[in-house]
């Protein structure tokens, strides 16, 4: 039984998200705190496995309670953030200090849309009690060797619970001058733009979010929006990256699905694919079709992910050659393309 914390300082919120994860026989509600102070004395007392934890609160705001909490204390966080810019960009930074997912608060509305969204926060609680707690780093240093990015077409990247952080690491290391490269991260629409964003202020890539057609270049990464899927198509023998609405794939969109299979229908022998942490197994079948092409497919390992569930369906499915920590994939490719 997985025991819960919900943190919020709203009563109204408090009560309703305790009633939404209630209702998993899998999940009890131990208690609840209306402030970090009340939420320190109540993980001493009832020794929660995972808590909810809003961003804006008194005496003392989410973040500045978390960063003391996995320096502390660590444990599974998932965050309750609001819609908003401010929202986005403050979620971002949770997941920086240590939180595992994070969902958007309850908007109201039709009964269906509560019943998904409770369906979702449940979800991510069960995921976030389970998942790897990491230990932030630095970043290693690497061997400055020249890059010819020339040698790879394209660089396809594949993420979930997690990969905020991962995909961040793994670009972090990399040159400003590196092949094309595609992200799918499952990210909802409003928190794509940020996430993008932050990348692009802490790369030397150029990353921007695909909202229309455009050929592929070195040093771009595109970075797939929240709620649409994204797909590379070939015309003249250029590599064009497209955005575009469809049905949910796996329940995701994007999926990584549609970019690694949409990959393998162009020819794909001189791409890199990546399968980083997330829950389930969206990426696998496409990484088997990236690999019947002659791609190189790598996938993070079991220690450094998250949550190790993707990349483990692609290596159960034999689709990977080899699996990395982050650290080890970035300096891989690093080498891949040394010239």
């Amino acid at each position: 039984m997985i025991k819960a914390l919900v943190v919020d300082d709203s009563a109204l919120m408090r009560a309703l998200i305790g009633d939404i994860l209630n209702k998993d026989p899998g999940i009890t509600v131990v208690g609840e705190a209306a402030d970090p102070f009340e939420a320190r004395e109540a993980i001493k007392a009832l020794k929660p496995d995972v808590l909810t934890l809003d961003i804006e609160m008194p005496k003392m705001n989410g973040l500045t309670f978390l960063k003391n909490l996995m320096r502390l204390h660590p444990l599974p966080v998932v965050m309750v953030s609001t819609l908003t810019q401010h929202g986005a960009d403050v979620t971002l930074e949770a997941l920086e200090l240590g939180a595992v997912d994070y969902v958007p608060k309850p908007s109201g509305g039709a009964t269906a849309a509560l019943v998904a969204y409770g369906e979702l926060l449940r979800e991510k609680v069960k995921v976030a009690a389970g998942a790897n707690l990491q230990q932030r780093q630095a970043l290693p240093s690497h061997p400055a060797f020249g890059v010819n990015p020339r040698k790879l077409e394209a660089i396809l990247i594949g993420a979930s619970t997690g990969g905020t952080e991962a995909v961040k690491r793994v670009l972090c290391q990399w040159p400003a001058l590196m092949p094309p490269i595609l992200v799918v991260q499952h990210i909802r629409p409003f928190f794509s733009s940020a996430f993008t964003r932050h990348l692009n202020s802490l790369t030397p890539l150029d990353v921007q979010e695909l909202t229309k057609d455009t050929p592929i270049k070195p040093g771009q990464v595109w970075v797939a929006p929240g709620d649409r899927h994204m797909r590379l198509v070939r015309r003249s023998g250029a590599l064009w990256a497209q955005a575009f609405d469809d049905e949910p794939v796996g329940r995701h969109r994007p999926a990584v699905d549609v970019l690694f299979s949409s990959a393998a229908e162009t020819g794909c022998g001189r791409m890199l694919a990546m399968l980083l942490t997330g829950m389930g197994k969206d990426g696998a079948e496409g990484m088997v079709k990236l690999a019947a092409g002659g791609a190189t497919n790598w996938v993070q390992d079991q220690a450094s992910s998250v949550v190790w569930g993707m990349p483990r369906a692609a290596w159960e499915a034999g689709a990977a050659s080899g699996q990395y920590s982050l650290d080890q994939l970035a300096a891989k490719a690093l080498k891949l393309l040394a010239s």
